[in-house]
């Protein structure tokens, strides 16, 4: 990727290193693998090569080392590309060399992380893409997969997006269920004011014009218009003036994102980055030493 807003902000090794603890011992279970462990010696080593089998944006080779050096320390792992490139179908990713058993154990974790991590980086571009032209940036969502939230926000930005809030302890964000429950906008957002320090942000989402009207004149950091069709959010962005950053959210897809952005928003939340992007296909080809 050549975008200078492209920042991995590589993810710390002890997160690494503690999920693909976990992701082998799932796989391996209780008896490890029989498989490996029946057919191939264990002083037989090999070489392999991670291959994209189509063209895409990569993530997750340390994620991919780190499973293989989880099984054997002494695995050699040389990558050819980096996080957040652009590679074409057919494209050597990295090789390994080293104890086949352990190259063979190690596979298929390493390469659903390499391949579900390089499939959200892959969608991410192809949306950033889309909006090229216009101010706005794509930005992801909390629609994750259970404890991956960390390793598919860092492959959202790996694609050119940025990142929404972390966990529901990152910034204020009021939305719909809140307001109906709290009795209105008003109230949600005094009472919010309220709680929060002074170095928490409030965002809080609008389905209406007049929900907006109430927000401005109330006051917050970020407002969220939530499936507004690109006309009202033009009027919408007109009504805000700068005095709040807008994120458009809902109907967002490849096909809309553009018309969306060329309203004037400062972000556009895409859920689909992360519960709906394909998996990128990405191979192993080993040679038995």
């Amino acid at each position: 990727m050549t975008d200078d807003f492209v920042q991995t902000h590589a993810l710390p090794t002890l997160l690494i290193d503690d999920a693909m603890r976990q992701a082998l011992a799932e796989d391996l279970g209780r008896a490890g693998d029989i498989t490996t462990q029946a057919t191939i010696p264990d002083s037989a080593t090999a070489t392999a090569t991670l291959v994209a089998r189509a063209a895409g944006v990569i993530c997750g080779l340390d994620i991919a080392r780190a499973a293989f050096r989880q099984i054997d320390p002494t695995i050699g792992f040389e990558s050819w590309e980096t996080d957040g490139a652009r590679v074409e179908k057919g494209a050597a990713l990295a090789r390994i060399d080293g104890s086949a058993r352990a190259i063979l154990i190690a596979e298929r974790v390493a390469l659903n992380y390499l391949g579900r991590l390089s499939g959200v980086a892959s969608l991410t571009a192809q949306y950033v893409e889309r909006i090229a032209h216009t101010k706005a940036r794509i930005c992801d969502t909390r629609k994750t997969t259970p404890l991956l939230r960390a390793f598919e926000k860092y492959a959202v930005r790996c694609g050119g997006g940025a990142n929404h809030r972390f966990g529901l302890d990152d910034a204020v964000l009021i939305k719909d269920n809140h307001i109906a429950v709290a009795g209105g906008v008003v109230p949600a957002l005094r009472a919010a004011k309220r709680y929060a320090g002074h170095l928490v942000k409030i965002e809080i989402e609008v389905d209406t014009l007049d929900q907006l009207r109430d927000v401005l004149a109330e006051g917050a950091d970020v407002v969220l218009l939530d499936n507004m069709p690109p006309l009202t959010l033009r009027e919408a962005v007109t009504l805000v003036k700068g005095a709040m950053i807008c994120e458009a959210s809902g109907g967002v897809s490849l096909e809309t994102v553009g018309a969306i952005a060329e309203t004037g928003v400062d972000l556009i939340s895409v859920g689909a980055l992360t519960h709906s992007a394909p998996v990128l296909d990405v191979a192993l080809d080993i040679e038995i030493g």
